[in-house]
């Protein structure tokens, strides 16, 4: 493979169509062929883009309890979640290839292997061809997203060989993870996606340590949501009744691999961040620090990554 030393890449900050897998996936199309147009080589949307992240929400569920109307939203997620692979990935591999991008976004994944009632927060990758090259599961949910998501396992933590550099994706707060980091470091990342839901001035310092730290290229996606956009019809809709008019103000930003700023913050509006980046500024970056190579110590840290597919039931003739 070819390497080309110069990738245009665009950072979706944009919302959902909240709890609509179809209108959400022809939003996304949308924006691949305006990135496509603008030149675009790697294309990234936000966590669980389709059909939503789910803030504010309680699903009815307390500590002991779940409520018939949270079984109601949590069925209508189930059924707008996004099985892999089925018509909506074949959407969204088409308009990654009439774009002729790399395409990386996070979804909501329904479990298409076995039972089918687990849901994923999950990121797909497809090539410009319009294959699906894979997925990353998230290994992690935070706080109540473990109502709602089941933990991916170290199957799913794929890094991409393309002409434009080694890509891969951490989510959200598995960002916080070292050894997650460390791995993906360990497989030569350097255009690292990091699609999130935190939009805290705080994220701002942690993809900038990771750029830094790893001497890559992060392209952390969030989404800017305000309440009017939920479906009022939702049976636990008063769960938002305090909660503030922006829900989610952004903060998608593009960082080179010295932990400079390259495009972003962007808060409170959609918006498309496009930037060209030099792959050489990672070698550049590296002469002084190289976080899995000369200034690492296998004589005394090691790290082992359980890549095995977990199962619950194996069977054996």
């Amino acid at each position: 493979m070819v390497q080309q030393h110069h990738v245009r890449v665009a950072v979706v900050q944009t919302a959902s169509v909240i709890m609509d897998r179809k209108a959400s996936t022809e939003k996304a199309i949308s924006f691949i062929q305006q990135a496509g147009e603008k030149g675009a080589n790697i294309v990234v949307f936000p966590e669980a883009f389709i059909p939503a992240y789910p803030r504010g929400l309680s699903f009815g569920t307390t500590v002991g309890s779940r409520s018939s109307e949270g079984r109601k939203d949590w069925l209508r997620y189930w059924e707008n979640s996004v099985p892999v692979s089925s018509e909506t990935t074949e959407k969204l591999g088409e308009a990654a290839r009439k774009a002729g991008v790399y395409l990386v976004i996070g979804v909501i994944e329904r479990d298409n292997e076995s039972s089918k009632g687990t849901l994923y927060c999950s990121v797909l990758f497809f090539g410009p061809d319009g294959k699906l090259l894979g997925k990353h599961r998230k290994l992690k949910p935070t706080g109540s997203e473990r109502f709602i998501w089941g933990e991916g396992d170290g199957s799913t933590l794929p890094v991409f060989d393309t002409p434009y550099g080694k890509i891969g994706a951490l989510i959200c707060w598995e960002n916080y993870m070292p050894l997650a980091r460390v791995a993906m470091y360990a497989k030569g990342i350097q255009i690292y996606i990091a699609p999130t839901a935190d939009s805290r001035e705080l994220w701002q310092s942690t993809i900038r340590h990771i750029a830094a730290e790893g001497r890559c290229f992060v392209l952390s996606c969030n989404q800017y949501v305000t309440k009017d956009m939920y479906p009022t019809d939702l049976a636990c809709y008063d769960d938002l009744s305090s909660s503030p008019e922006e829900m989610c103000l952004g903060g998608s930003a593009i960082v080179g691999p010295l932990g400079e700023y390259i495009k972003g913050p962007v808060f409170g509006k959609e918006e498309m961040l496009i930037a060209d980046l030099d792959l050489r500024d990672i070698a550049y970056s590296q002469f002084d620090f190289d976080v899995v190579g000369h200034y690492s110590r296998p004589d005394v840290f090691q790290l082992l990554v359980n890549e095995e597919k977990q199962e619950s039931v194996k069977w054996k003739k």
